[in-house]
């Protein structure tokens, strides 16, 4: 008699009603001792072939023998025996019969088998099935219940009694609430009572909860609820079946909490911040206190190292968070050096970059803490008990480490939560390096425009200057435009402003390159026109070598610029425009007028020659020089913002970086759309008191009558320490015009920051400072000029050459 697979033998649950069997009776032995009629008619066995012969000949197997001395011993231990087999019929056929095996005994006082059988054809299927329908409600996975009208268990399976904890016996008969006080027994009851109501089933109601068995642990379970009817279709009670959905929840609860991580973390492009914010989405949704330590190169915005050591780096504290206001658990402050002990977790972590779970801190304490008393008197007085350290690690480098600990939370860590706080601090790793690679180029890029632009601009006594620099790119402060203030020989100083094509990092390096060929074609002391032709020249050049480089060629090309030249002894100012607009000058009295300068190209396109202007301008006349970027929007024309500049500099009592403000906020008033260089000049002038001349003859013996006056003036301006060297410097520059130039010589001497000397004569021939041998009888004189002097120079005239040498004033104290 055959067992059949997943069912459990029990007396108690018969699947059918057995009055009408057929019956038999076998022996402690096996032997068949009794036989009825029915049983007869079931197998086909008259009572003499049956009785005295062993039961196994009744089998469809002759190897299910073990398995009938198995179901003979359960019958024993639980009192019977029900279910389904197969026997073998008088024919040979095999037959399948519901089955029911009792012991009884036997009139010696041995035990017996009373053995029960009926052909399944003759039942109903649902009879039939009875028993397997009994196991499976009993032992399915799948906690089930009943529950009366009122809401009181009448039956509930294996499975639920081992969800809740509490035996069945102490919850047939009982309410929910007076049994599961972990649950939201109010809302799962008030599920059933609408089940109960509408007849309407409720399918995969999910609630969170604990119970009895494990009273510290959270899980989530999906129930259904349906009602059960009577016959009439009366409401007799309400079934429910739950799973518990706990893995299922806590991996949705997951990529949610990654979801919202991404929108809180990198927020920025700030290193300290970004991981300020890991540390604050992570408590209390993962921790109760976390901190973050970066190594100090990352917060430097340097290369962290590639290669793993076995020594510990500097770190600093770059994040922290705390359940507790102010963090007190901290022994650090954000941006404080953290010491670590080399057999912490937290060194271990970082030496081999693998996170490391500790959910019972005390066995750890002592590597923990290392030799810091303040560290271990924290760990007592917060109740640290748990510990997770994971190494922050981006593009194959590994950055800091990310400490997790547990205080107040019941729950010690689990490998579940190692590996979500393996995957919050993945995806902070990579904004903290992207922050540390933004810090780095951001650096760069403010070195690269603070090389570029003037440190400080000085007009020095011929001109009072202010600026403003508003890069489109404001976060990075890198831009393409340009200006800059260039003092000349004579006392004169130059005004420049440019423009690049193109925005960022490549414009700007593109007008460093520009700047610096403009301040060493002004040291050539060239007009404006001429310099723009050499500037022009340059960016063919350039644009024909960089033709093949992305951005650059077309950074370079276009660009424009305006070069004016600022002469305080003669009030003069000269201006020369390469495709950049006119500046605007407004006089002593605030009359606002942009000059018709000469429309010269942009630099690069060598089609049209430069023209120059030229000015007088009144003591206290205002010279605005700026780029397109102020006047020009999307969404105005050109005139409009050139009549807005107008008002805002017709105020000629503010101060000029007073006046610098007041332009920028009435000009900028949405955001920018081009870069904007402003630069202010106020014009000063060098009266009599400061500028001396003398027309000279061309004649050898003049020098001796050179020097005396020029002594004579130095005495006027109490300059008798320079009479020694201006003589020596007067007698060489008029002996060297008489002896190489024509025509008659001009003697100036000038005195404001410095002391010039200037002479001039009508020859166009440059003087070359030679080294003369020892053997040399002359030679000298250019030599001894620049040996005594601050710097000296020649500068082009409409009617020759002029010679100048500075020398420094001498201290008035």
């Amino acid at each position: 008699m055959a067992i059949p697979e997943g069912i459990a033998p029990t007396e108690a649950h018969v699947p059918f009603d057995m009055a009408d069997a057929a019956t038999a009776l076998i022996d402690a032995t096996g032997t068949v001792v009794g036989w009825t009629t029915a049983a007869e008619r079931l197998l086909g066995y008259p009572a003499p072939e049956v009785l005295k012969r062993p039961g196994t000949m009744l089998l469809a197997a002759p190897e299910d023998a073990a398995k009938a001395v198995s179901i003979a011993e359960q019958c024993g231990e639980r009192g019977g025996w029900g279910g389904l087999l197969e026997v073998r019929h008088q024919s040979g056929r095999r037959l399948a019969v519901g089955l029911r095996v009792s012991p009884v005994t036997g009139l010696g006082g041995g035990t017996c088998w009373l053995i029960s059988a009926i052909d399944v054809a003759t039942i109903p299927t649902w009879a039939v099935s009875g028993s397997l329908l009994q196991a499976f409600l009993t032992r399915s996975p799948i906690g089930m219940a009943v529950l009366s009208p009122d809401l009181r268990y009448v039956w509930m399976n294996d499975t639920l009694e081992r969800y809740g904890g509490v035996p069945r016996g102490e919850r047939l008969g009982r309410r929910m609430a007076d049994s599961l006080p972990g649950l939201d027994t109010e809302a799962l009851e008030g599920k059933m009572r609408q089940v109960l109501e509408t007849g309407v089933p409720v399918i995969d109601y999910e609630y969170r909860g604990w119970t009895l068995a494990e009273p510290h642990h959270e899980h989530a379970y999906s129930t259904s609820f349906f009602r059960l009817d009577n016959a009439d279709g009366h409401p007799v009670g309400v079934c429910y079946m739950g799973i518990d959905v706990t893995d299922r929840w806590r991996a949705r609860e997951r990529l949610a909490l990654l979801s919202e991580a991404s929108e809180h973390i990198g927020s920025t492009l700030d290193v300290m911040r970004t991981a300020q914010e890991l540390a604050e989405f992570a408590v209390p949704r993962l921790a109760d206190f976390v901190t973050v330590d970066l190594l100090d190169s990352v917060l430097r915005g340097e290369e962290p190292p590639t290669q793993r050591t076995r020594f510990l780096p500097k770190f600093r504290r770059a994040g922290q968070a705390s359940i507790h206001e102010g963090c007190p658990e901290s022994i650090a402050a954000p941006g404080d050096a953290v010491a670590i002990s080399p057999a912490s977790p937290f060194a271990c972590s970082f030496l081999e970059g693998e996170a490391i779970l500790d959910p019972e801190l005390d066995a750890s304490l002592g590597a923990w803490t290392g030799d810091d008393p303040a560290r271990a008197r924290k760990v007592r007085e917060f109740g640290m008990r748990s510990l997770m350290v994971v190494p922050i690690c981006a593009r194959g480098t590994i950055l800091g480490v990310a400490s997790f600990v547990r205080t107040r939370h019941p729950d010690p860590f689990e490998p579940d939560d190692l590996v979500l706080a393996e995957e919050l601090v993945t995806r902070a790793a990579l904004c903290v390096d992207n922050a540390r690679r933004y810090s780095r180029e951001h650096t760069a890029a403010l070195a690269l425009q603070r090389s570029l632009l003037p440190h400080a601009l000085s007009g020095g006594q011929a001109l009072e200057v202010a600026s403003r620099y508003l890069p489109t790119d404001a976060r990075n402060g890198v831009g393409g435009d340009w200006f800059d203030v260039i003092p000349l020989s004579g006392a004169r100083v130059a005004l420049v402003v440019g423009d690049v094509v193109g925005h960022g990092i490549t414009a700007a390096a593109t007008m460093g390159r520009l700047r610096t060929a403009v301040h060493t074609l002004a040291d050539m002391d060239l007009p404006p026109e001429e310099l723009l032709a050499h500037l022009d020249d340059l960016v063919i050049r350039l644009t024909e070598e960089e033709s093949g480089q992305e951005g650059v060629g077309a950074a370079v090309l276009g660009a424009t610029c305006l070069y004016a030249v600022y002469d305080p002894v003669t009030r003069r100012c000269t201006m020369a425009r390469a495709g950049h607009p006119p500046p605007a000058v407004v006089d002593p009295g605030g009359a606002v007028s942009y000059p018709p300068l000469p429309a010269g190209p942009p630099l690069g396109l060598g089609s049209l020659p430069f023209e120059s202007a030229e000015l007088e301008l009144p003591a206290g006349s205002l010279i605005a020089l700026f780029t397109d970027g102020l006047i020009e929007t999307c969404d105005q024309d050109i005139d409009v913002g050139l009549g807005r500049l107008s008002n805002a500099l017709a105020q000629p009592g503010l101060p000029l970086e007073e006046l610098c403000s007041t332009v920028v906020d009435a000009l900028l008033t949405r955001p920018q759309s081009d870069d904007v260089a402003l630069l202010l000049a106020r014009t000063n002038t060098l009266g009599a008191g400061h500028v001396v001349s003398w027309d000279l003859p061309h004649d050898p013996a003049v020098v001796a009558n050179a020097r005396s006056l020029a002594v004579h003036q130095l005495a006027e301006w109490g300059l008798e320490e320079l009479v020694m060297t201006t003589e020596l410097i007067v007698s060489e520059l008029v002996t060297n015009a008489i002896r190489h130039g024509t025509g008659p010589i001009r003697l100036r001497l000038i005195r404001h920051d410095v002391l010039i000397c200037e002479v001039a004569d009508t020859s166009s021939t440059s003087p070359r400072l030679r080294h003369a041998r020892t053997t040399d009888e002359g030679g000298r004189g250019l030599f001894l000029v620049a040996q005594m002097t601050r710097r000296w120079g020649t500068r082009y005239t409409e009617g020759g050459k002029l010679i100048w040498a500075e020398q420094d004033l001498p201290d008035p104290a």
